[in-house]
């Protein structure tokens, strides 16, 4: 829903065809902002219901997206990685809501920020436990809810 507490608040319209567009070229320029590489064939668009306060779900259509694609940045990299996206993203916009620099597999590197104007998230974090999967480095966009063009929002 909405961040407002008014649950029939216009939401933002967006085709999922352009919300993944956006998300990758998204993450392409926070990556690009921390010094990092993308490895492009991991991408991935996850369009997920919205549900709203009082756990309803609308049947028009509505969604919100989580995109992410992995980094090859070894973990030695991760630590500056969230340093910058900590020192670069605020200048954006974003409020930092979640941070941690890597130690090792059990306390991995996490930075995690939100839009202040129109909640997007930024998600960027160590992944994989280093024992049966190899680390990475997994760069993220959550958006908020969303309603495709011509659709008509559905009331609560």
């Amino acid at each position: 829903m909405s961040r407002n507490d008014d649950p029939n608040a216009p939401l933002p319209r967006m085709a999922k065809d352009a919300a993944t567009k956006w998300a990758e070229d998204y993450i392409a320029y926070v990556a690009g902002l921390a010094g990092a590489e993308l490895l492009p064939d991991t991408a991935r668009a996850h369009f997920e219901a919205c549900v709203g306060a009082n756990g309803e779900v609308a049947d028009d259509g509505r969604y919100s997206l989580f995109y992410y694609v992995y980094s090859p940045a070894p973990a030695t990299e991760h630590t500056r990685i969230v340093r910058e996206l900590r020192a670069e993203l605020p200048e954006h916009g974003y409020e930092v809501t979640g941070y941690r620099e890597f130690q090792s597999a059990y306390a991995s590197a996490v930075f995690r920020a939100r839009n202040t104007t129109n909640e997007y998230r930024v998600e960027a974090e160590t992944v994989g436990s280093g024992r049966t999967k190899p680390q990475r480095f997994s760069f993220a966009v959550r958006t908020p809810c969303m309603l495709p063009p011509g659709v008509d929002q559905q009331q609560f």
